[in-house]
């Protein structure tokens, strides 16, 4: 799971190391798990969890048979959780974002693809923020920032794939497409 495989955080350290709080807030946090106690308690309980299978297993057995989403398979939320807080993923993208516009020139475009709405939500945020010329509470009745826009966003909503490149690639059915110009 590891984008740098140099990296001491792993996801074995984190299911068989991390206490049941902090498993609970990765897999609620960066998984968007709906089971994510349930699922911590059941992993902390099955320690240690050699495999991913293992894990896998785990996720199973604390999710109702009845609630397993139709779509994905049912650990897939978990994976992503650890796999996100592995690789500092979130805080990657927002580094990606920051240095991809000190490097544009004005006119220069900024398009990104994300793949959930963790990462979409980061996007459209620094997005907005990056469009405006204050950033100040609203409660605020004079500006005191002194923040001015760097970028006009091109793409008010997401550009979602069409139904006939979702048949001709399946991984594309979450993709969301978002550009911005620099001023």
């Amino acid at each position: 799971m590891r984008m740098d495989p140099g990296s001491n955080l792993t996801a074995a350290k984190i299911v068989n190391e991390y206490d049941l709080a902090e498993i609970e807030r990765i897999l609620h946090q960066y998984g968007e798990e709906r089971w994510a106690r349930r699922i911590a308690q059941f992993i902390v309980a099955r320690r240690p969890l050699r495999t991913t299978r293992d894990l896998a297993q785990a996720v199973e057995a604390a999710i109702p048979r009845r609630a397993w989403p139709r779509d994905i398979n049912v650990a897939t939320r978990t994976f992503q959780g650890l796999r996100i807080a592995v690789n500092d993923e979130l805080g990657e993208i927002d580094s990606g974002l920051r240095a991809a516009l000190s490097t544009l020139k004005p006119g220069g475009r900024m398009a990104t693809i994300s793949f959930h709405s963790l990462e979409d939500r980061l996007v459209k945020s620094f997005f907005n923020v990056e469009s405006k010329d204050c950033i100040c509470p609203p409660q605020q009745p004079v500006c005191t920032c002194g923040h001015r826009a760097t970028l006009r966003i091109v793409t008010r909503h997401p550009v979602r794939p069409s139904e006939e490149e979702v048949a001709a690639n399946p991984r594309a059915r979450s993709a969301r497409l978002r550009v911005a110009e620099r001023k």
